[in-house]
C-alpha cells in the first residue's frame, strides 16, 4: 500500500495562517485582515499593511460587522480569531450581515473541539453544526497545517463566506506529503486506501483515524481513511463511492459534538441517496460539557479516542453484509 502520510514533522498552522495572509495582501489589493484581539500571528500583514488591518478588541460582533461592511465595499475581508466566540457570540452577525447578502466574508480560527485545556466555555464543538445550518456558508475544518494555505489561497475567488476551522494551531502533524492531494474545497481526500470499512473524520481526528487504521492493519483489517475536511458542501460522490468499495461499512470520528456535525452530514445524504450501509458508527462529544483535561485524555474520557476507534471499526467489520437478494 503506498504511504499517502507521514508523521513527526509538526508545524504551526497559525504561522501558516500569517504568512499565507502576507503572501496574499500583495496580490490582492482588496484584502483586510481583521480580529478581536487574538492577532499575535497576524503580526507580518499587520506590518506590511498597517493600513488594511484592524484590531478592534474583544467584540467578535463588531468584528464581524466591519467585515461584512468591508465586504460591501468590493473587499476580501478575513476574520481571523477564537472559534467558541465567532461561532455563538457573532452568530446573529455571521448569519444576518455575511450569509443573508452572501459576502465573501473569510472567518478563520483556532480552538475547533476538545483542544487548548480551557473547559467547556473555551471549546468550539457545536460550531460546525450552527455554521453547517447557514444558507450560504462553506464549512471547513483542517488538520493538516499545510492545507490551511492553500484552502485560504482557494477562498480568495470564492463569492460568499467561508467557516475554517483549525485545532490549537501551535503544534500539527503534517499528514500528507506536498502535492500528492488534490486540495479543493468540497472535495474529501482518501488519506489512506482500504477496502473492509471507511473511516470518515475531520481536523485533529485525521491523525487518530490514521493510527488506528494502522492498528487494524497489524490484523490484517485494510481501512480507509477520508479526509472530509469540507463539511458543506460535502462531496457525496466520495460517500457513495466508499459505501461500494468499502462494503458499506462506516465509521464516522470527529472531535464535535456526535450529532449535528459531519456524521449528521453524512447521514443525511445516505439517507437522501437511499445508499445501502451494512453498518454505521459515529465517535464523538456525547451531550455533555466536557470539563478541564487534554485533548487524548477527554476523547478517552468520552468514547472517541483511540482505543474506541479501534473497537468500533472492528465491530462494523464484523457486522454482516446486505444480503445478495437486497
Amino acid at each position: 500500500m503506498p504511504v499517502t502520510f507521514t508523521f513527526g514533522e509538526m508545524l504551526s498552522a497559525r504561522s501558516v495562517i500569517g504568512s499565507t495572509l502576507a503572501e496574499l495582501g500583495k496580490t490582492h489589493d482588496n484584502l483586510w485582515v481583521l480580529t478581536p484581539d487574538i492577532g499575535a500571528t497576524l503580526v507580518e500583514f499587520q506590518e506590511t499593511f498597517p493600513d488594511r488591518f484592524l484590531d478592534v478588541g474583544l467584540a467578535e460582533q463588531v468584528c464581524v460587522g466591519i467585515a461584512a461592511g468591508l465586504a460591501y465595499d468590493g473587499n476580501i475581508p478575513v476574520v481571523s480569531g477564537m472559534l467558541p466566540f465567532l461561532s455563538m457570540r457573532a452568530l446573529e452577525q455571521i448569519r444576518t450581515d455575511v450569509c443573508y447578502p452572501n459576502l465573501p466574508v473569510k472567518i478563520i480560527g483556532t480552538h475547533g473541539g476538545l483542544v487548548g485545556n480551557g473547559g467547556s466555555t473555551h471549546y468550539a464543538v457545536e460550531d460546525l453544526a450552527l455554521m453547517c445550518a447557514l444558507t450560504n456558508m462553506t464549512v471547513t475544518s483542517i488538520g493538516d497545517p499545510l492545507m490551511v494555505g492553500e484552502i485560504l489561497r482557494q477562498s480568495m475567488t470564492m463569492p460568499g463566506p467561508i467557516y475554517i476551522r483549525l485545532a490549537v494551531g501551535k503544534k500539527d502533524k503534517v499528514l500528507y506529503e506536498e502535492g500528492q492531494h488534490d486540495v479543493r474545497i468540497g472535495k474529501g481526500i482518501i488519506a489512506r486506501e482500504g477496502t473492509d470499512a471507511t473511516i470518515f473524520t475531520h481536523g485533529t481526528t485525521v491523525a487518530q483515524a490514521l493510527d488506528a487504521a494502522d492498528e487494524l492493519a497489524e490484523d490484517g483489517r485494510s481501512v480507509r481513511v477520508v479526509d472530509m475536511f469540507t463539511l458543506k458542501p460535502i462531496d457525496e460522490a466520495l460517500i457513495a463511492q466508499c459505501a461500494d468499495e468499502t462494503g458499506g461499512r462506516f465509521v464516522v470520528l470527529e472531535d464535535h459534538l456526535a450529532y449535528g456535525g459531519l456524521a449528521t452530514r453524512i447521514a443525511d445524504v445516505v439517507a437522501d441517496r437511499g445508499i445501502r450501509l451494512a453498518a454505521f458508527e459515529r465517535l464523538g462529544i456525547p451531550q455533555v460539557y466536557a470539563g478541564f483535561g487534554d485533548d487524548e485524555e477527554l476523547r478517552n474520557k468520552h468514547g472517541y479516542g483511540l482505543a474506541a476507534t479501534v473497537a468500533a471499526t472492528r465491530r462494523v467489520i464484523a457486522h454482516p453484509s446486505w444480503p445478495s437478494s437486497h
